[in-house]
């Protein structure tokens, strides 16, 4: 059985940055809705699961990789990256911006580079998993490179 485009598409783009877990992408077979879900099923912490989630900033698509354990405050967020709104990306805006849906928005593998920031607390985590562009996907990586593969900045989201 083959596996979704959206997934192999981001198997090439993490195998061409050399992540180390591009072999270990892992399947779940009845999906994970949730971050506390998707710990279940790789056998992790919550806090160790990055969340891709895109909201849109002054217009623009962005990319907040955060912790499972946390809810990004917008607020706070837009002012320590110095927009004016920031704004829960529809799922129209989420599929045109990354080319995957919301459940399984992956790192890497949109359109275009989406400006990126990430959630420091996931740096206390050796391992992190993140979503391999599809809601029933899920790889592992290290906070060193999930920084490199997305070019993200470091900032509390909470």
């Amino acid at each position: 059985m083959s596996e979704p485009r959206s997934v192999e598409n981001v198997r090439d783009v993490l195998a061409r940055l050399g992540v180390s877990g591009v072999d270990r992408i892992t399947h779940i077979p009845d999906g994970a809705r949730t971050a506390a879900e998707a710990a279940a099923a790789v056998g992790v912490e919550v806090g160790a699961i990055a969340n891709s989630l895109v909201f849109v900033a002054d217009g623009v698509p962005l990319l907040v990789m955060t912790s499972g354990g946390h809810r990004v405050d917008t607020t706070a967020l837009a002012a320590r990256i110095g927009v004016g709104v920031i704004e829960r990306a529809t799922p129209e805006i989420v599929r045109a911006a990354t080319g995957q849906v919301i459940g399984g928005v992956a790192p890497v593998g949109h359109p275009a580079p989406l400006r990126t920031v990430v959630d420091p607390v996931l740096d206390t985590f050796d391992e992190i998993w993140a979503a391999a562009g599809h809601s029933h996907a899920v790889f592992p990586l290290t906070f060193a490179e999930l920084v490199r593969i997305t070019g993200g900045t470091i900032v509390a989201v909470d």
